[in-house]
């Protein structure tokens, strides 16, 4: 029985010691000399695709025929969204954000929920205003601004993968992000962890992301990371371009630590399920 028990023990260690390796590797591949860069912030591409293989992970989920990812993929465009439409994004996201923030490096807001950042916690945006009868802070331009750029994406992205529009819905969370150097408070600051969207947050069919600064003249480090088996690569943030990928383990991802300056980015998620459906923000009455 003894003899069991402790081999049972070393089997378990060693596998603890094999997890950690794994995660170590993972989280540290891109400083290897391997790394390559998808795009980079200087070049300005229409678009740019990489198909990759379906993961297997797809079968144990509920099937949505013409919108569960049948080709898996990545892709890049500049254009989509105008330089002066992603910086008027991105005053939007600064006067949310300043009526919060986190503690640590990474400070979230959502217009459809109201969820800010704020402390070690979040608050509901739109409570506070109503509680304080604090001035709005959005205008109906704004949230007509963040429909049109969302349904853009929306649309390249069925395009790019062969799906009727409607059958794509937003789902949450869809949020604005700020990235900053301050030290982790929370385990919501811990941007950098190799992560998969569609187990993350369930809902996940497709993710897009928009940046709304510059890799290099805003801010440094901070770079979206794909893990691949080969070699990781990277898309450097550029204002108002736009990254799409298929949210399955075929695209196990990360940003990388900030070394300086701020990131703002809008994470914009879309499930084949309508019961993640969420509606378009609009002013709170």
């Amino acid at each position: 029985m003894h003899a069991k028990t402790t081999k049972r023990i070393l089997l378990r260690v060693t596998f603890i010691v094999l997890t950690l390796g794994i995660v170590t590797l993972l989280s540290s591949r891109g400083d290897q000399s391997g790394l390559t860069t998808f795009v980079r912030q200087d070049e300005t591409v229409r678009k740019r695709t990489l198909d990759v293989p379906c993961s297997k992970d797809y079968k144990k989920y509920q099937h949505f025929e013409g919108c569960t990812p049948r080709r898996c993929g990545r892709g890049v465009m500049d254009g989509l969204v105008t330089h002066e439409e992603a910086k008027q994004l991105q005053r939007i996201a600064k006067r949310g954000l300043a009526l919060g923030g986190s503690n640590g490096g990474a400070s979230i807001l959502d217009l459809h929920s109201g969820a800010l950042s704020k402390g070690d916690s979040f608050i509901n945006l739109y409570e506070l205003m109503k509680r304080s009868n604090h001035k709005i802070v959005f205008s109906e331009d704004d949230f007509s601004l963040y429909r049109k750029v969302k349904n853009r994406i929306r649309s390249a992205i069925a395009a790019e993968f062969g799906i009727e529009q409607d059958r794509l819905h937003l789902t949450h969370p869809t949020f604005f992000s700020r990235m900053t150097t301050k030290p982790a408070k929370t385990v919501h600051d811990e941007y950098w962890h190799p992560h998969i969207d569609k187990e993350t947050y369930g809902s996940f069919d497709y993710t897009s992301l928009l940046y709304l600064s510059d890799y290099g003249s805003d801010f440094t480090g901070g770079r979206f990371v794909f893990v691949d088996k080969e070699a990781n690569s990277t898309v450097e943030p550029r204002t108002g371009r736009v990254s799409f990928f298929t949210s399955g383990s075929e695209n196990l991802h990360f940003v990388e630590k900030l070394a300086s300056g701020t990131r703002f980015a809008i994470t914009v998620s879309f499930s084949c399920d309508k019961k993640h459906a969420i509606d378009d923000p609009h002013i709170k009455s």
